[in-house]
């Protein structure tokens, strides 16, 4: 008794008691930075309904349009910093991607840690401070984190969510526009938005308002992704979410956010489960990140590289033909 009663008056105590008062207050904090983003837009900013033109009558420009049906939106994990921060491994799943799937144009320029797609060392006044974070690696693995958490929380909020959901897909649009001109609306394409980690959230969260925006079947595709059960699954034509057997990050979602226990049955991710919208796909032993990850280099027994097993499961969804008809919702 007499140790534990020292230990709470020791420096160990004391540190860890400051860290949880300076998250908690992080935390607090953290809605701030969306609701100053939401009162600086406009209308047209928040409500992109002119991202996808009317038909136009220019056949050069049509066939080139017609080209691209497809679109693969891919966020990152909490651990990144910026718009243009994929993993070497990350960006060479992605580039795999699109060769099986020469229709599809890549979309990685979205940070999905900011409502305004502001990187934490892009035009910030903080960015100087993020600049020397980064350079210090194990503190800015912790730091970067548990920030990028908290904007995760943002997303699965009821309160805020709307706000910074809306501001994600407006990003999400402005992008794939810069990638390949979208199509104009009375031609129907594939939206992919696939993600890793804690992007998965915000993936779900902007569905909605991409669904509402464009003339697409819109899919969202979760890679050892962790996530809420209620933003997305009503609008997705499809939620597909792909776990390791060693990925134990992957079992948080289900454990912290009551939307996703099975005996809350009116949640919209219970009843996509039940209507067959939401797949839950076991892609192989991968753990959450790493040589043995989803986009591993690493081998397992037979020689198989884990990013091909990963691979291999996604080229097998429903999801690459525009043809491929909506599920009807309730």
């Amino acid at each position: 008794m007499k140790r534990v009663f020292d230990w709470l008056h020791g420096t160990t105590f004391k540190l860890l008691s400051l860290a949880v008062v300076i998250f908690l207050i992080w935390g607090t904090l953290a809605p701030l930075e969306t609701l100053l983003w939401w009162l600086s837009q406009d209308e047209e900013s928040v409500n992109p309904d002119s991202s996808q033109p009317d038909a136009t009558s220019d056949d050069d420009s049509s066939s080139t349009e017609a080209s691209v049906n497809c679109y693969v939106v891919f966020l990152p994990g909490v651990g990144s910093y910026d718009a243009d921060n994929l993993t070497e491994e990350e960006s060479n799943f992605v580039d795999r991607v699109i060769e099986s799937h020469p229709q599809c144009v890549s979309v990685r320029d979205v940070f999905p840690y900011s409502a305004a797609n502001e990187g934490l060392v892009g035009e910030r006044i903080l960015a100087p401070v993020w600049n020397v974070i980064r350079q210090s690696d194990g503190l800015a693995y912790t730091v970067i984190n548990i920030r990028n958490i908290w904007r995760m929380a943002l997303s699965a909020d009821p309160r805020y969510g709307t706000v910074y959901n809306r501001g994600i897909a407006s990003a999400i649009i402005d992008r794939m526009n810069a990638a390949s001109p979208i199509p104009p609306a009375n031609q129907r394409i594939n939206a992919i938005v696939m993600s890793t980690s804690g992007g998965a959230q915000v993936a779900l969260g902007a569905v909605p308002y991409l669904e509402d925006w464009l003339n697409a079947q819109v899919f969202a595709i979760s890679i050892g992704g962790v996530f809420a059960g209620r933003d997305g699954f009503a609008q997705a034509n499809g939620v597909y979410h792909l776990y390791g057997t060693e990925d134990w990050i992957d079992d948080i979602g289900w454990i912290i956010f009551p939307s996703r226990w099975r005996w809350v049955f009116g949640s919209p991710f219970n009843r996509a489960r039940r209507q067959g919208r939401y797949q839950a796909i076991e892609t192989g032993p991968h753990e959450h990140d790493g040589d043995r990850g989803y986009f591993g280099e690493a081998t397992v027994d037979d020689g198989t590289k884990y990013i091909d097993l990963t691979l291999e499961k996604l080229n097998a969804l429903p999801i690459w033909s525009v043809d491929n008809p909506s599920t009807e919702q309730d």
